[in-house]
């Protein structure tokens, strides 16, 4: 064997491509090769192209039987029926070596067929594109129930062409195409296409191969349609079964819970009794909380917060708490009724002893306007008159001022608009100290309305704080108001009965701890002075505020006060927008150079090193002081 001979089975050991297989001719003729060793030559070629052209098919064969085998698999664990048919086509599209693929389906109602799966597509008006029933090739193999080819779909007369299918498969410049039908028995339920955008014959083994394709996808229609049947079946029956079971204990079981909450307000019992009878009727733990989790509860009825189920206590939008199941991760129809009843019980047992308590309330006030206004009444009076309120005035006690976060009235005439907003602000002030003296009651405290607000005594227990204590406060009011509500706490009044003096003093440093927080925009929050740092400091010990202002920006309010400028707010607004000029000059609305002359103005009047760290600090500070000091004497 000479080497050219052999360099053929090297060609075909590295799969080198037909044209490769002309070299070692050339070469021997090159070196001056007789006819004999070429004519050997040629016939090692043609024995090497057989052999070549023999691999290649069995490659093919194998990639297209690799191709149904893993169709199968698809099919055997069939969970989503789009990805097996995407699947379906784009094998049929590499395999059959085409530049477009796809399926149609027909639909028996609108009694056309419809694009279900397209692979390299590029037209979205072929891709949505609606046959009718027996028009273009696919109606033809439709109606014959057998594959067709055409390597010019324009040029073939054998079909149906229409203007719409026509401008479709132009659109997508398609010309050769080759349909195969998908069959269920006898019946045509789609068409299996393989396409080109130039003309080309289809071999009988690539139709053979698209034919096995269309099968396998309507293998997998059919399985998806009798899944689909089943799971319908079997939640019908499901349905079914659950009405059944749900009708015939929902008369026994409503009986027996109005029977049971009937007896419990016949005889005077309270909230804990009607969740011990909840607890025995569900079969779980039922509690009555009065701290709501903050959610969507819709009105009277029940929700699901992560394991508990929750029904809403409330009577005229006033939340008093709520009942709260454990133990029951699912709940069915008939006891989330039962303990929407119960919450309604609930209610109306509340809103009983709300009006019992209402003179208490009122009482509470009273001894607590007394302490306010009157610090030289008599301690042991003091003492008496809490003692019959289960209040201890001689321990340490915090005093707390509230305020719901309304809007301040419009400057005005009054008007028919005006009055309602009046009206509906009396009524949330009145809420606010209805919720305040339920708290009082059950903490043993004191509420009174007072100064816009509400006011609060509530003794300081062993551990907590004054700033604990206050937001402890804003979370109960706001849950039970259902709106934002902000409280300011007091340092400690040792002993409100011994001293009443202290009372006084601390109520006016929680309004101060209430504006400051506001004006902060901490609306909605609790907090005692230590929360609030530095200005903390000055709430806590007012005696220098004004000073400390007028030493800071002093001359700038003067400024402003004699010119009729707002260098001050100039100032704040220059801070608030991180010291830079250009945002500055947006939210003042004026121009930048507007901006630079004021900041040169200020400058010239604190001293050039205003906008140090240790001085802007500063001065930022005093002008929150500043700007509190007005809204306090704006009034409430």
């Amino acid at each position: 064997m000479s080497i050219e001979q052999a360099s053929y089975l090297e060609l075909l050991a590295r799969g080198a491509p037909a044209e490769s297989y002309d070299h070692p001719a050339l070469l021997a003729r090159a070196r001056g090769a007789g006819a004999e060793e070429l004519a050997a030559l040629d016939h090692a070629k043609d024995l090497a192209l057989r052999v070549r052209a023999e691999l290649e098919g069995r490659r093919r064969r194998e990639a297209e039987l690799s191709a149904l085998f893993e169709t199968a698999h698809d099919l055997a664990g069939l969970r989503d029926l789009d990805a097996v048919l995407r699947a379906i086509v784009q094998r049929a599209r590499s395999l059959l070596g085409t530049e477009v693929a796809y399926l149609s389906l027909n639909d028996p109602v609108a009694g056309d067929t419809y694009m279900r799966v397209t692979g390299g597509s590029v037209s979205a008006r072929f891709q949505q594109v609606r046959l009718g029933m027996g028009e273009g090739l696919g109606g033809l193999v439709a109606q014959t129930a057998r594959p067709y080819v055409t390597a010019s779909y324009f040029e073939d007369e054998r079909f149906e062409h229409t203007g719409p299918i026509d401008a479709a498969v132009k659109d997508e410049g398609l010309v050769a195409i080759l349909g195969v039908p998908l069959s269920l028995g006898s019946q045509v339920i789609g068409v299996l296409f393989a396409a080109d955008r130039r003309a080309r014959v289809f071999e009988r083994e690539q139709v053979a191969l698209l034919g096995s394709f269309a099968a396998h996808a309507a293998v997998a229609i059919e399985t998806a349609n009798l899944l689909a049947e089943t799971r319908s079946a079997l939640a019908e029956l499901e349905r079914a079964n659950a009405i059944i079971q749900d009708r015939s204990g929902v008369i026994e079981r409503a009986s027996e819970v109005h029977d049971r909450l009937t007896e419990l307000v016949l005889r005077g019992g309270g909230v804990d009794d009607v969740a011990a009878a909840l607890s025995e009727v569900l079969g779980g733990t039922v509690e009555f909380t009065e701290d709501v989790p903050r959610t969507n509860i819709a009105d009277g009825h029940v929700v699901r917060i992560r394991h508990d189920w929750i029904a809403e206590v409330s009577a005229g939008g006033e939340v008093f708490g709520a009942l709260v199941l454990r133990g029951h991760r699912t709940l069915d129809p008939v006891d989330q009724r039962t303990l929407e009843r119960a919450a309604m019980v609930t209610s109306l047992l509340l809103l009983a002893r709300r009006s019992a308590h209402d003179a208490e309330q009122r009482v509470r006030g009273e001894l607590l306007d007394d302490l306010l206004d009157s610090p030289d009444r008599d301690p042991r009076l003091l003492r008496e008159r809490a003692a019959r309120l289960r209040a201890d005035l001689d321990v340490p006690h915090v005093v707390l001022a509230a305020r719901t976060d309304e809007p301040a009235p419009a400057p005005g005439p009054r008007s028919a608009a005006g009055a309602g907003a009046a009206a509906r602000e009396s009524a949330d002030r009145q809420r606010l100290w209805s919720a305040a003296s339920h708290l009082a009651a059950t903490g043993s405290g004191l509420a009174a309305s007072r100064d816009g607000g509400t006011v609060l005594l509530l003794p300081l227990a062993p551990g907590d704080t004054p700033a604990e204590l206050a937001r402890r406060t804003a979370r109960q009011l706001g849950s039970t108001l259902r709106e934002p509500v902000t409280v300011g706490a007091s340092n400690p009044v040792a002993s409100p009965a011994a001293d009443p003096a202290p009372v006084s003093t601390a109520y006016a440093q929680a309004r101060r701890c209430l504006d400051a927080l506001r004006l902060l925009g901490r609306t909605g929050q609790g907090a005692a002075a230590q929360d609030l740092g530095f200005l903390g400091l000055l709430l806590a010990d007012p005696g220098d505020i004004d000073g400390f202002v007028r030493r800071t920006i002093g001359e700038v309010v003067d400024y402003d006060r004699r010119r009729g400028t707002d260098l001050v707010g100039t100032m704040a607004a220059y801070f608030e927008s991180g010291m830079s000029p250009a945002r500055t000059k947006d939210d003042l609305h004026v121009h930048v150079n507007t901006v630079a002359q004021r900041l040169e103005r200020i400058a010239r009047l604190l001293g050039p090193d205003w906008q140090s760290p240790a001085r802007s600090l500063e001065i930022q500070l005093a002008l929150r002081l500043h700007g509190m000091s007005s809204t306090a004497a704006a009034g409430p």
